[in-house]
């Protein structure tokens, strides 16, 4: 049976005395959309560090199935590099002619064929972030890791930049493990969502969701979702006492 893209086996990370993550068990499933949530502080980029192998456990074993691709939350691309030279040094594995070839066919995928040779200062965030996602989802890269990459962004470029997410995956599908600090984000775009509990970090709970991308805001299951993630981080009332929910 083949491995798990990812896996974390009683992981545990401490900076000196302050201790981060403890004992954290996780398996992330082929082509699976993972969320991770948290309160601010809990270690989320940290666990995202130790998946791409950016930093080691201080116990525990992570295992790692695959290519690693990393987009973070902002200033992600080189400014001396148009979009297309960015998107390009994801092709660097490539011979030249299939990189141009590869090139124009992700700029058409993110929709900005026109603007290959403009420099990230021409360009609007939202459109960085596409340039960014592009680089990320070139070559042969299996696994996806973003951290915050929409958090920079005004709330309706978000919202727009979600929809461009779901439609990039199905395009070119990979295992996605995505850390956000939108609870709302998280129940509209996730399989499942990890709620991490206060440091040293946990984890408290986990939500699989499964209805369908795209998904609407106002969807009962995302609304649903985010009202019990907002429970479990104390922000708000009642909530179910189920260590998984399966939405469907």
């Amino acid at each position: 049976m083949p491995s798990e893209p990812l896996r974390l086996c009683a992981v545990s990370r401490d900076y000196g005395s302050v201790k981060i993550l403890q004992n954290i068990n996780l398996e992330i499933h082929t082509g699976e959309f993972l969320v991770i949530v948290g309160p601010s502080g809990c270690g989320k980029t940290t666990l995202l560090n130790l998946l791409s192998g950016f930093d080691t456990p201080s116990s525990g074993s992570v295992e790692r199935n695959g290519i690693v691709r990393t987009v973070y939350q902002s200033d992600g691309l080189f400014p001396w590099l148009t979009a297309g030279e960015n998107i390009e040094l994801g092709l660097r594995d490539l011979p030249e002619q299939e990189r141009k070839a590869a090139r124009r066919e992700l700029l058409a995928l993110i929709r900005m064929e026109d603007f290959e040779d403009h420099y990230p200062y021409q360009l609007s965030g939202g459109m960085n972030q596409r340039v960014e996602l592009a680089r990320a989802l070139a070559g042969k890269s299996d696994i996806l890791l973003l951290d915050e990459p929409f958090s920079s962004l005004d709330y309706q470029t978000r919202l727009r930049m979600r929809r461009e997410l779901v439609r990039l995956l199905h395009e070119r599908p990979r295992t996605v493990v995505f850390v956000t600090h939108d609870i709302e984000e998280a129940a509209q775009l996730a399989d499942r969502v990890v709620v991490l509990t206060n440091r040293p970090s946990t984890i408290q709970k986990e939500y699989i969701v499964d209805t369908p991308r795209p998904r609407e805001l106002t969807h009962p299951d995302v609304v649903r979702v985010t009202e019990r993630i907002l429970h479990d981080l104390g922000l708000e009332g009642d909530s179910s006492d189920a260590q998984v929910l399966n939405v469907q």
